[in-house]
């Protein structure tokens, strides 16, 4: 029996159907397209069986199998290792081509560049496309074709480029649903796959505060952010259309979408940052590395509310306030001496929104290693940060119980810690 042609399109970092262009792109070929999501084992081994991101994907891949069943189809969800699993599918259909969004992790570079090597092999044909950045790999740089290592620089010329062409085109496919393939798959469980349910949730994004984002920005009482960096993360909201609203909304807030694809561009020009100091100079600096330290920043146990707050923040909910997420990195880096890549694998453990572009960019900048990052003699105070953005107390009492019953003592004396990091610094950085 002949087999139907199909085309595939590959859901990753795209966890919806509103103006998704490798989407849009597969629907307009010839042949009916099979929505596709595989549980990559690659990455699932090292996540613990509660992991609260897997839980989101599993419930975004339910919310796009529900909009598909209203039309007659039906999401495909395979799990096990990439290249196996699609190499079974080649068997089991008769692919003509495959659509996907692209991914700029050196993980996901390599895995597409071996999947594209076997559909190629199968003579089918593989489209990838942008679509989680308004501007990827090198069409943001310098007038000599190198990339920016500074955010301001990078960020005038992002303007530049994105006013010449606002607002961004956006991709509705939905006069062309008619042209998924027809299917009841089953969708698996997530104990099906391996996981079970947790207790952490991703909050839905809020945007009503942008309007003052500036002026509220900075306070983590008020939790007044917009929670979105979880569904920029995988994709549940569509970049081009929170750009072009952000471009009208607030100034300050399109800024951090900018920031996010600066560290993308840096990741995708640099790889090696993801576990090495992108100023080499910095490599010669003697870290402490104290583990039992290392366990009480974790624990947020450290004596300094503004530290605890956070993390115990980020234990219990997966999230943690961007300003607080500056003063327990600096705490870390600086009055503890241990080296930002501990900080930044712990938050990856934990963070709903871990990108790693992002996490790491953002982690070597309170290293002061990074590209443009804060300088090395930068040591936040966290008891001025507390007194500056939580002067009530009101964050700290909510995510530290017994903050009113005679709290801890710092385990570190901040002028001493400070004039040590400083020293430390000075005498590590390779001239």
């Amino acid at each position: 029996m002949v087999k139907q042609e199909v085309s595939f399109f590959w859901f990753r970092r795209d966890l919806r159907l509103e103006d998704n262009i490798g989407l849009f792109h597969a629907l307009k070929s010839k042949y009916p397209v099979i929505p596709l999501f595989i549980f990559d084992d690659t990455i699932l081994d090292s996540l613990p069986k509660n992991d609260a991101r897997v839980s989101f994907i599993h419930e975004s891949l339910s919310k796009i199998n529900t909009q598909l069943r209203e039309i007659g189809s039906s999401l495909l969800i395979k799990k096990g290792k990439t290249i196996d699993v699609w190499q079974s599918l080649l068997e089991e259909f008769d692919v003509a081509a495959v659509f996907f969004n692209k991914d700029y992790e050196p993980y996901a570079i390599q895995r597409d560049r071996a999947i594209c090597e076997v559909l190629k092999a199968n003579n089918t044909i593989s489209s990838s496309f942008k679509d989680q950045v308004i501007f990827e790999e090198k069409e943001i740089t310098k007038a000599d074709g190198l990339p920016y290592t500074v955010y301001t620089p990078f960020k005038n010329k992002w303007l530049e480029k994105y006013k010449s062409m606002a607002p961004v085109k956006e991709y509705d496919a939905t006069d062309m649903f008619t042209n998924f393939y027809k299917s009841n798959f089953a969708l698996p469980t997530l104990e099906h796959i391996g996981f079970e349910e947790s207790p952490i949730k991703v909050k839905p994004h809020n945007l009503k505060f942008i309007a003052n984002y500036q002026d509220i920005r900075d306070f983590p009482a008020l939790d007044q952010t917009s929670y979105l960096s979880p569904h920029l993360r995988f994709g549940t909201v569509s970049t081009r259309k929170l750009v072009n609203w952000a471009f009208h909304k607030n100034d300050v807030f399109l800024s951090e979408l900018i920031w996010r694809e600066f560290f993308m561009q840096i990741l995708f020009s640099f790889p090696k940052v993801v576990t090495q100091n992108f100023k080499a100079a910095y490599d010669g600096i003697q870290w402490r590395n104290n583990e039992e330290d290392f366990k009480r920043w974790c624990s947020g146990t450290t004596g300094y509310p503004m530290v605890d707050a956070g993390m115990r923040q980020l234990n219990e909910t997966g999230y943690m306030h961007n300003r607080v997420r500056m003063v327990v990195a600096s705490f870390l880096c600086k009055h503890l001496l241990i080296q930002w890549q501990w900080g930044e694998a712990y938050f990856a453990q934990k963070l709903l929104d871990y990108e790693l572009s992002a996490n790491v960019g953002n982690w070597q900048w309170a290293a002061g290693t990074g590209c443009d990052a804060a300088p090395y003699f930068r040591v936040f105070n966290p008891e001025i940060q507390q007194k500056k953005f939580d002067e009530k107390g009101i964050y700290i009492r909510k995510w530290i119980s017994e903050f009113d019953l005679g709290y801890g003592k710092p385990m570190v004396e901040h002028a001493m810690a400070r004039d040590r990091a400083i020293a430390t610094y000075k005498a590590g950085i390779l001239k």
